[in-house]
């Protein structure tokens, strides 16, 4: 399932990034904030405008915002019990 699919409030585990769709710049900031295979994330909020941007996840104590298209770009998978 990827990211910006993601119901609200569900934990996932990052299972892949495709970082050929993300810019060199917002990967670098991507995996500065600690989001990369095997974090652990929850979407928390999606955006009001048009396209529902941004999404706001957390990745253990941050909230951060990631553009859509970038949540796309991550896929999750249920943790493991």
């Amino acid at each position: 399932m990827q990211l910006e699919q993601l119901p609200l409030r569900q934990k996932r585990r990052i299972a892949s990034i495709d970082w050929s769709l993300i810019s060199d710049s917002e990967g670098h900031r991507l995996r500065s904030l600690g989001i990369d295979e095997g974090a652990q994330v929850e979407a928390l909020h999606r955006g009001i405008f048009w396209g529902r941007d941004p999404l706001a996840i957390r990745v253990g104590r941050m909230t951060i915002a990631v553009r859509r298209k970038v949540a796309a770009a991550i896929i999750c998978e249920v943790e493991a019990a």
